[in-house]
């Protein structure tokens, strides 16, 4: 018997920043997009069209900075930096949005990556992430890049400390390659025969 080993395919769209006026079709389309649930999870209940289209154009006209993730030039995914002069106690905050169709494929990892390189260029050394309550995967990549989450009013709330975090890896400007990805699958070839023979043995045989 023989098994297959599966993996999530990698995203193969590029990253880059959303120019505030010209672009605010391609976030405010991305944002109606959402689903049902991803809608509440990244407005915390507010999800009629109206709203998000507001919102939208709120962000063209703030200083928000906006990183998305563009697929045949379509955005599925954003991260959004605000400016300080929003928050009340002058945090800048960041926020996240990725479509159902690109779950999984490690585009939230590189949005965070880059929003938080953008939030170090400008200076900040702190950065505020709220999220649902019920968004696992937000939590998760938000524990994962520092955050210090708490729970109330149906809310995750914490702050990342950008002077204690380590630098990040860079990441690569464009998405795994083809020759990348056959790199990746020939060393995981390797790894795992390697791990079968010392496994059985076999390793050692003359």
């Amino acid at each position: 018997m023989s098994y297959e080993i599966t993996r999530p395919a990698l995203a193969k769209g590029t990253v880059r920043t959303l120019s505030q006026q010209e672009e605010l079709p391609l976030l405010r389309e991305h944002l109606l997009r959402l689903d049902r649930t991803s809608r509440h999870d990244r407005f915390h209940g507010f999800m009629d069209d109206s709203f998000i289209e507001r919102y939208a154009e709120k962000c063209a006209n703030d200083g928000t900075v906006i990183m998305a993730y563009i697929e045949d030039g379509v955005v599925r995914g954003a991260a959004e930096l605000h400016p300080p002069e929003q928050s009340q106690d002058s945090l800048p905050e960041i926020a996240f949005s990725v479509e159902a169709s690109v779950r999984r494929k490690g585009v939230g990892s590189i949005l965070f990556r880059k929003l938080i390189a953008e939030a170090r260029a400008k200076g900040y050394r702190s950065l505020r992430i709220t999220t649902g309550a019920q968004n696992e995967a937000m939590r998760a990549l938000a524990n994962k890049f520092g955050a210090h989450l708490s729970f109330r009013y149906g809310e995750s709330t914490g702050n990342i400390d950008l002077t204690q975090q380590k630098q990040p890896v860079p990441a690569p400007a464009a998405f795994a390659t083809s020759l990348d990805a056959s790199r990746a699958i020939a060393n995981f070839n390797r790894a795992y025969w390697k791990m079968l023979l010392q496994m059985y043995g076999w390793d050692k045989a003359a």
